[in-house]
């Protein structure tokens, strides 16, 4: 399979959209706790600093995305932060590799310093793995930061690269 990672379109905005919510829904990884539709999609989407996808060269099939924006203003503006989902039946294929490589080089491109993850999820250990391995530092843990869909608390470990 040959996966490339480009800007969005409008016309990828169904597969992204079922890609968001699946992540959503599942409640183990995203802070969101509702779902985006069509128009509250196009909105954020756009409304991101670059919103991007992992494309299957051959079906042309939407098997991932990014967002990539401000963590925060003024004197801490040059911190970016970034969400990922892949589709669950594409996962496993290293299609969050390719997409997190694209965000550090736009975020790069866009002037940002500091690429920070201030809430992944401890039990997430594929996406910590990755960070790790492509040069992420822990900064520490946060007990009992991010709630399930169940009611109960897991930790959450914020991360960042430096660009």
């Amino acid at each position: 399979m040959s996966v490339s990672v480009r800007k969005y379109t409008e016309h990828d905005l169904p597969a992204m959209l079922a890609i968001w919510n699946e992540v959503v829904e599942e409640g183990v990884a995203f802070p969101q706790e509702h779902v985006l539709d069509e128009l509250t999609g196009a909105a954020f989407f756009a409304a991101q600093s670059y919103s991007a996808v992992a494309v299957d060269a051959e079906s042309g099939r939407i098997l991932g995305l990014y967002i990539l924006h401000p963590n925060n203003e003024g004197r801490c503006g040059h911190i970016s932060n970034a969400s990922y989902a892949v589709c669950s039946d594409s996962r496993g294929l290293h299609i969050g590799e390719k997409l997190v490589l694209d965000c550090l080089a736009q975020a790069r491109r866009l002037g940002y310093g500091i690429l920070q993850f201030n809430a992944v999820v401890a039990s997430n250990v594929h996406a910590r793995h990755l960070y790790e391995r492509l040069g992420f530092v822990q900064l520490g843990t946060i007990p009992g930061g991010f709630r399930l869909q169940d009611g109960s608390f897991v930790d959450i470990c914020p991360y960042y690269h430096v660009l």
